[in-house]
């Protein structure tokens, strides 16, 4: 049992480092490929259905070798799925653009309590105290060292409240469907990924317009943006495999929990590598936030430790006694007859 949990362990800790630095890396390769100082690539919805395009692309592969196996999940809920993850997708770029740079870290902030208020209207899920209260933490630290100035209009903020729902139905839509259909993370990818790539690429160019007034035709690519493209592609697949591989082993709210250890790590290497001021401000956030995901992990171990012991322990094999007993009783037991419900002999 003791190696099981430790190998559990680690599975758990790869995946959430593959995370980490998949969503950190593409961050920075967009930096680099959408800033006016680098290759100015203003098109971030239409990318997006490159990334899916690529995934799909390698799911096909490896269903068609052999590596992994396509499950059936029903059409109406891989569109329903689509539907609500292009819609987080569109929604986030349409609240960036509409609304102060602080409002759109609110909203981004308050996925936390609607993931709760969501899965405890929806599946009945509990919350400790402690677990409320690491969150709130995380939530202060991460408020602190990313909010600004806070600008409210009526547009930007229906815009944050569709983004905000959608993400956070997405995040919890991703579980549940793992759950329900007994469905691995690369497997249900697979099966969403063409999807989303087929209809954000369709879109996506006119959001796009919408966004910046530009065409994606009007753009003369360079080598250099094509390798960031590529690099912004190939970090996604690792991005959107991880995301659902640690939705599966986690949970929606751990997901959102931890994922602001992303924030904090794409400030210090903003800081490092883009010249980005990082003030006693900044450092004092990340530290509160650093804490409460420090504390959230504690308070979800503790939990699991409480429930674990609160379920008695099952035997894993019978005694010789129980074995001899087991089989006088079957040998000494009239046989019946299932249909008419009578003994036989």
């Amino acid at each position: 049992m003791d190696s099981e949990s430790k190998k559990s362990a680690v599975s758990d800790v790869g995946a959430w480092a593959m995370n980490v630095i998949s969503s950190v890396g593409i961050i920075m390769a967009n930096k680099q490929l959408m800033s006016s100082n680098g290759y100015a690539f203003c098109f971030a919805t239409t990318l997006t259905g490159f990334h899916f395009a690529v995934t799909a692309l390698v799911g096909l592969v490896s269903n068609a070798t052999g590596l992994s196996v396509s499950k059936h999940v029903p059409m109406w809920e891989l569109l329903w799925f689509s539907v609500v993850a292009n819609m987080s997708i569109t929604g986030m770029n349409f609240s960036l653009m509409l609304n102060s740079v602080g409002f759109y870290q609110i909203s981004k902030l308050s996925m936390i309590p609607v993931v709760c208020i969501l899965e405890w209207i929806l599946h009945n899920k509990q919350y400790s105290r402690e677990v409320k209260s690491s969150v709130l933490l995380v939530v202060i630290g991460v408020g602190v060292c990313t909010v600004t100035d806070v600008k409210v209009n009526a547009k930007g903020f229906i815009c944050a409240c569709i983004a905000v729902l959608s993400t956070s139905l997405q995040q919890i839509t991703i579980g549940s469907l793992q759950k329900k259909y007994s469905i691995g993370s690369f497997e249900l990818l697979s099966r969403t990924a063409p999807i989303q790539a087929l209809s954000l690429l369709v879109v996506g160019p006119f959001v796009d317009y919408c966004l910046n007034g530009k065409f994606i035709t009007t753009y003369k690519m360079s080598t250099g943006a094509i390798l960031f493209v590529i690099l912004s592609c190939s970090l996604a697949v690792f991005c959107n495999f991880s995301q659902y591989l640690c939705i599966g082993r986690f949970s929606a709210v751990s997901f959102q929990v931890l994922g602001h250890m992303k924030t904090v790590c794409v400030l210090t290497l903003g800081w490092l590598l883009f010249d980005s001021e990082l003030t006693f401000k900044n450092i004092m956030g990340m530290i509160i936030a650093v804490a409460g995901m420090v504390v959230y992990s504690w308070a979800v171990e503790a939990e699991k430790s409480a429930s674990a012991k609160a379920i008695p322990p099952m035997k894993n094999s019978l005694t010789e006694e129980e074995i001899r007993l087991l089989k006088e009783g079957v040998q000494s037991a009239p046989v019946k007859d299932v249909e008419l419900g009578e003994s036989k002999g």
